[in-house]
């Protein structure tokens, strides 16, 4: 407790000593903004989301729970490095000699192995409370220092690692969202729902091609507010502009096997355009995990063929791990859209600069 109220007041401190590093944020102020739900009822609604979404999510994927790590060992590959760059919240442990224990970022490498050591079947799977610290996030409305998820991963057969697959899981997924909404506004009336029935699927080469001249995120905006649900395929490898759509570490989703549509990659985000800040919000990253090939292409790509010798990367390697799929879907995200609410900060309690919590309360966002 005193460890973290010392970092706490250390962060405090550099964002008040350090003003216009919160200028660089790109914090979205909608116009006469104002809460549908009062302080008791969104806590009530935070609630009632949680609790009926990831039964529906176990039912929908015949997911089991289990429980998960705040922190694992640094030095064994099980630390997700999303796009590869940023930096884990470290530690040094006493009783073991001050070796360093990381904080997690997600865990997507961890699930994996914990489907080895469970024995689960192909069909089945499993689903964990994920909570993590994002140190190096830019904060802004959908950003924060706290990450919550419902991560999950499910095995699966050899014959499950296509695109048509992929896109029935992200399918089942979007129904529970959506019943999710449905049970939202039958307590809150004033919410309306506007989740379209369907989600849409489409690649990011072929959005690419779509908006030639707009930047990842702004491609991502466009095709939102079109369709309003969308799955865009494809995400870690460079695109014809030989730019990639967005990071991904090389070493849990498949981003590079050409799949049977001629486009590569097995993975990709489930985007919604949001009503209340007028920007499309991502809800979920998630794809079918690499197997061998795909894992020492990709660390081939990258440039990290160092980390085949690391305890995950030997695992996956002498094949004691099951081929696999699996993602987060972030629960804070998933309250904020669906309370209609417009900063992450007005579902969950984390640490924000001074200027941006002056700001969202006058925008009408206070900030917990």
């Amino acid at each position: 407790m005193l460890f973290c109220l010392q970092i706490n007041i250390i962060i405090c401190t550099f964002a008040r000593n350090f003003p216009k590093l919160y200028a660089m944020s790109k914090l979205i102020k909608p116009v006469n903004y104002r809460p549908l739900l009062d302080p008791r009822q969104t806590e009530q609604g935070i609630k009632l989301i949680k609790e009926f979404f990831q039964q529906n999510l176990s039912t929908e994927l015949r997911l089991r729970r289990v429980t998960a790590p705040l922190f694992v060992l640094q030095g064994l590959g099980i630390n997700d490095d999303l796009n590869g760059v940023e930096r884990a919240v470290s530690f040094p442990i006493k009783d073991l000699g001050d070796a360093r224990a990381e904080v997690v970022h997600s865990l997507a490498k961890w699930k994996r192995l914990t489907l080895a050591e469970y024995g689960i079947e192909p069909g089945y799977g499993i689903y964990t409370d994920m909570n993590a610290i994002r140190a190096d996030e830019e904060l802004d409305n959908l950003h924060s220092l706290y990450v919550d998820q419902w991560d999950w991963e499910a095995v699966i057969s050899r014959e499950d690692r296509t695109v048509a697959f992929l896109k029935n899981v992200v399918e089942r997924i979007y129904a529970a969202i959506r019943r999710t909404e449905y049970l939202v506004c039958e307590t809150y009336p004033q919410i309306k729902p506007f989740l379209p029935e369907k989600i849409r699927f489409i690649h990011s080469e072929e959005l690419l091609a779509m908006y030639p001249g707009k930047s990842s995120k702004e491609r991502e905006d466009a095709i939102a507010k079109t369709y309003g649900a969308v799955f865009i395929i494809g995400i870690g490898g460079k695109l014809a502009n030989g730019e990639k759509h967005d990071g991904r570490a090389p070493d849990y989703d498949d981003w590079s096997t050409v799949a049977e549509d001629g486009r590569r990659g097995l993975n990709g985000d489930i985007l919604i355009w949001d009503p209340v800040l007028e920007h499309s919000v991502e809800l979920s990253s998630m794809g079918i995990r690499v197997d061998k090939e795909s894992l020492l292409r990709q660390l081939k790509l990258e440039q990290q063929e160092q980390r085949e010798q690391l305890y995950f990367h030997q695992q996956l390697l002498n094949d004691r791990l099951p081929l696999s799929i699996g993602g987060g879907i972030g629960q804070s995200r998933l309250c904020m859209v669906l309370l209609h609410k417009a900063h992450v900060g007005e579902i969950q309690a984390s640490i924000w600069p001074d200027d941006m919590r002056r700001e969202c309360k006058e925008l009408g966002m206070s900030l917990i």
